[in-house]
């Protein structure tokens, strides 16, 4: 079914949204933005105290909030997540998955085992969460909306080692979504990701303090610079609304055309 968007202030109101690294930089940017949309916003991470303080910061008079804890990486505990979500609030309308680690390392020095980490976080712990998510989603009947935050460094490569396990973990996820939106597409379940270039975080502010370094990205970005939280989080909403009813299996890419240009 369409969704219909009118003259709607609050085009999310009554759904119920999972953000999965909601407390983190950018997740609690893209939780204040569906809260104020009117979605009722389910924060999680692996600090329920630190998800709780942001579900707090954006709970009003007409929609609920709340923190939970929870870890990607272990079946059991992604499986806990939902049906904890499902009991309190009796379903998930959408989950945006904020949740990855960026470890950087020559490819002829890096570790196995670190290697592993973050395909198992940024590849097998999407998947374990969008299954349990999609699982919920089925029964209920509803349909429903996933956005994955993903990364330009999924698509293209970079001569500045460093990107081997970061980069090949994203591009999985860019075939899990196009296969899960393949598969799910039956059930009225939409899987999109965003693809954000460099953007200006706490982290990424003493790298942008090198001139070198500052001058390197702009050069290598069309519209000459980096993106704010902002501007990257307007796009995972977008696809959590109703906007994008017939956008599925879609990586968006908001790189200021890094990736048009490569």
């Amino acid at each position: 079914m369409v969704d219909t968007i009118g003259e709607l202030s609050k085009p999310l109101a009554g759904k119920r949204v999972l953000v999965a690294g909601g407390e983190g930089e950018i997740g609690s940017v893209i939780s204040a933005g569906l809260a104020a949309d009117g979605a009722d916003v389910a924060v999680a991470g692996l600090e329920q105290a630190k998800c709780q303080e942001v579900a707090d910061r954006l709970r009003t008079d007409t929609n609920r909030t709340a923190g939970y804890g929870f870890n990607i990486t272990d079946p059991s505990s992604v499986d806990g997540l939902v049906d904890e979500i499902v009991q309190d609030w009796g379903g998930i309308d959408v989950l945006v998955n904020c949740v990855g680690i960026l470890k950087i390392n020559l490819a002829e020095n890096f570790d196995a085992a670190e290697f592993r980490a973050v395909v198992d976080i940024n590849l097998t712990g999407a998947f374990l969460l969008t299954q349990a998510v999609g699982k919920a989603m089925i029964k209920g009947g509803e349909g429903g909306r996933v956005v994955h935050m993903t990364s330009v460094r999924g698509h293209v490569g970079l001569a500045i080692g460093g990107f081997a396990a970061y980069g090949a973990s994203k591009a999985g996820v860019h075939l899990l979504i196009k296969q899960l939106a393949s598969e799910w597409g039956k059930h009225q379940i939409s899987i999109n990701g965003v693809g954000s270039g460099f953007v200006r975080t706490a982290l990424s502010e003493a790298a942008l303090q090198n001139p070198d370094f500052a001058r390197m990205v702009a050069e290598r970005t069309p519209l000459g610079r980096v993106a704010d939280i902002q501007e990257v989080a307007n796009t995972a909403i977008y696809f959590a609304g109703p906007r994008s009813s017939f956008v599925t299996g879609q990586i968006l890419y908001v790189d200021g055309g890094l990736s048009a240009s490569q």
